[in-house]
């Protein structure tokens, strides 16, 4: 089966599995998302939507949070791990939204990865998820993994490996791509012990790397098959 044909099979499956899509991250606007996204960068989604009630009661927009303190908010969003880089992070970002903005969260790519804590993968799920902009597809772990499992891209790089699947994936289907493909590889295809048994890809995954010790496949990806790669600009 050709790559192409493999990922709109994909696609198809996924979409049956998922038929609704939403982000797990609880946010009432783009604000509240950019904010929920930078908290969840090595922390759960359940832990973040117990932390974010409380900081948006106290801070409700970017202009609140600019003017809190350093210590302040590292307190409020301790549990989410990593608190201290994030609080800077998220106060840099109130800062810049205020000042260069006016309070908005930008509307493109350009503008949203000039805020600090805010690379390609953050500014797609705000683009996406408060302004139903696809402007690529967001690549963490989840999909990094499973893109190479499934013979859609041989590169470790996220951002080749977005490229690769912006070139597979119909671009009205990018911003959903990136939310099935994190719930499916919490649900089936997990890094150390995939289900391969109970999952419905198992007629089209070609499970590159599956067996291998964790972080194999990722250092010795398998070499180019000759005939199923596509080409495509982001």
């Amino acid at each position: 089966m050709q790559t192409a044909d493999r990922a709109a099979r994909v696609l198809e499956l996924l979409r049956l599995r998922y038929p609704t899509r939403d982000t797990h991250l609880v946010a009432r606007n783009a604000w509240e998302l950019l904010v929920a996204t930078v908290l969840a960068a090595q922390c759960t989604d359940v832990r973040v939507n117990q932390v974010t009630p409380g900081l948006f009661r106290r801070w409700p927009g970017p202009a609140e949070l600019a003017r809190a303190t350093q210590e302040e908010l590292e307190e409020v969003i301790r549990s989410t791990g990593f608190y201290h880089n994030k609080a800077t992070n998220l106060l840099g970002a109130a800062r810049r939204v205020t000042e260069a903005h006016g309070g908005e969260v930008p509307r493109t790519m350009a503008e949203l990865v000039q805020l600090p804590g805010v690379a390609r993968k953050t500014a797609n799920v705000v683009l996406w998820g408060a302004y139903g902009i696809n402007e690529g597809i967001a690549v963490d772990t989840h999909v990094k993994r499973i893109s190479f499992r499934m013979g859609f891209t041989e590169s470790t790089d996220p951002v080749r490996i977005e490229r690769d699947l912006m070139a597979l994936f119909p671009r009205d289907a990018w911003g959903d791509v990136n939310h099935m493909l994190v719930w499916f590889g919490r649900h089936v295809c997990d890094a150390r012990a995939p289900r391969c048994g109970e999952c419905e890809m198992i007629e089209v995954c070609p499970r590159h790397g599956v067996g291998e010790k964790p972080g194999a496949a990722a250092r010795a990806p398998a070499k180019a098959p000759s005939k199923s790669r596509r080409g495509g600009k982001p």
